[in-house]
């Protein structure tokens, strides 16, 4: 059904000012986040990219809570490794393919490094060069999920709110 009164009130309705701002801010942020949260994810698989870097920037531009931009950078992140941990349950399929982006070496003193000290090596799940690969071994020697995803959560977030007191004090 056409109702002409409601199409002309429709197309002649003015939107208030701070309806209008109040969006956009929305828009915003959901780009902020879904940025973050994105980059923040791919960093953390075997894709080098720096979500430190934009997380930086974003808490010095100071327009978004600091609590909500680490706990985002925090949930990609931990998303990221999970995903490395999967790739490590099927890596005996995966090692040989061309794309397969941790060089034999890398891997090999990950999962020495991972059999002597165990589960807890994943507390450096967030340094450079070893800590993606040592979420993927995680994965290779079966480390269970729920410990897997505690102890990487707490590392990641650490360092990120390490990285955001430094920059907001």
């Amino acid at each position: 059904m056409h109702h002409p009164e409601a199409e002309h009130r429709r197309k002649t309705a003015k939107l208030s000012p701070s309806f209008t701002v109040a969006r956009i801010s929305l828009m915003v942020n959901l780009s902020v986040y879904g940025g973050l949260f994105a980059v923040a994810l791919v960093a953390a698989t075997l894709f080098p990219l720096q979500s430190e870097a934009l997380l930086a920037g974003l808490l010095i531009a100071g327009k978004q809570p600091v609590w909500m931009l680490v706990a985002v950078a925090s949930v990609g992140n931990v998303v990221g490794s999970t995903i490395n941990w999967a790739m490590g349950r099927s890596i005996e399929k995966l090692r040989e393919r061309r794309w397969f982006p941790i060089k034999p070496r890398a891997l090999e003193r990950a999962e020495n490094c991972y059999r002597r000290f165990g589960r807890w090596t994943l507390l450096l799940s967030w340094t450079p060069v070893i800590g993606d690969p040592l979420t993927m071994i995680a994965g290779v020697l079966r480390e269970p999920l729920w410990s897997f995803l505690l102890i990487v959560a707490i590392a990641k977030t650490a360092r990120y709110a390490v990285i955001a007191a430094l920059l907001t004090m």
